[in-house]
């Protein structure tokens, strides 16, 4: 006896008997008698088939039939759910790509725009404009190490903060002549580019001005910068052992636009401006909630 059904599946029990197609000679080889085949479908066309032979004298029946092709079934979905798979983290590796390419050629674009700011400031005979300039050099070469460390990770939405304002340091150290920064930072503490760079700048700020005004011009001067972790704020503390704040110093009604970028930024984090008068000097502390 043998059974043969057109709606995607066929049967046989006897393939020495079967005349509508060749029987392979490795089943014949093998004592195989009864087969049944049933599609395995993809979606929008057939990976294929799934096959079952036997050599047992028990024959295949319509419940054999609908059993295989549940299994084809599952069996199907499974590959196809694999190539969705596959599919999207070849594209989530594609952007990937993309979006380190992106944070690269933006890194250059601003450091290229920091450097024609740096060599406007060296050519201008102005001692006040070549001043602005060499800050606002700074301010955006300070964007551009967010995304100089980006584009160096596999973490493409944060940044290492210690890392990032170390790198920041190091720039300021040397753009601040005669002045040493020292820096302190746990290991470890990632933050969202979209709070790392306001973050950033305001350590430019608050060291730029601690260099400016705390010391006297010519005497040199140390600026100690610390990040601190606790719970879920971050602080970011700037001091000097300088000449101190002049008595009455509002930083909100400061007119400076070191101040004025200061508040800025605080504001747009939703962060907690401190200031701290020692005995020398003064320390700007800086507390970010929600990180």
């Amino acid at each position: 006896m043998h059974l043969f059904v057109q709606g995607g599946f066929q049967q046989t029990n006897h393939l020495e008997h079967e005349e509508r197609f060749r029987t392979p000679e490795l089943l014949a080889r093998y004592g195989i008698h009864r087969a049944m085949n049933v599609i395995l479908q993809g979606d929008g066309a057939p990976f294929g088939v799934l096959e079952v032979d036997s050599r047992s004298a028990v024959e295949f029946v319509e419940a054999d039939i609908a059993f295989l092709q549940g299994a084809a079934n599952l069996l199907g979905m499974a590959i196809e759910r694999q190539r969705i798979e596959a599919g999207l983290k070849a594209a989530v590796q594609r952007n990937e790509v993309l979006l380190d390419e992106v944070n690269h050629r933006v890194k250059n674009i601003l450091q290229l725009v920091a450097s024609m700011l740096s060599l406007q400031a060296g050519a201008s005979s102005d001692a006040v404009l070549k001043g602005e300039l060499q800050l606002a050099s700074q301010r955006v070469g300070a964007i551009a190490k967010a995304h100089q460390h980006i584009y160096r990770t596999d973490d493409v939405q944060t940044v290492d903060l210690g890392d990032y304002l170390r790198d920041i340091c190091r720039d300021l150290d040397a753009a601040a002549a005669g002045c040493t920064i020292h820096f302190e930072a746990p290991a470890g503490v990632a933050m969202s580019l979209d709070r790392a760079i306001p973050i950033a700048l305001l350590l430019n700020e608050l060291v730029t001005n601690a260099a400016k005004y705390a010391y006297p011009k010519g005497e040199g001067c140390d600026v100690w910068v610390a990040i601190e972790r606790t719970d879920d704020r971050i602080a970011l503390i700037v001091r000097d052992h300088g000449r101190g704040l002049p008595d009455g110093f509002d930083p909100k009604a400061s007119r400076g636009l070191g101040m004025r970028i200061v508040n800025g930024f605080v504001q747009q984090l939703g962060a907690e401006l401190r200031i701290d008068r020692l005995d020398p000097g003064t320390a700007f502390v800086v507390t970010v909630r929600g990180v």
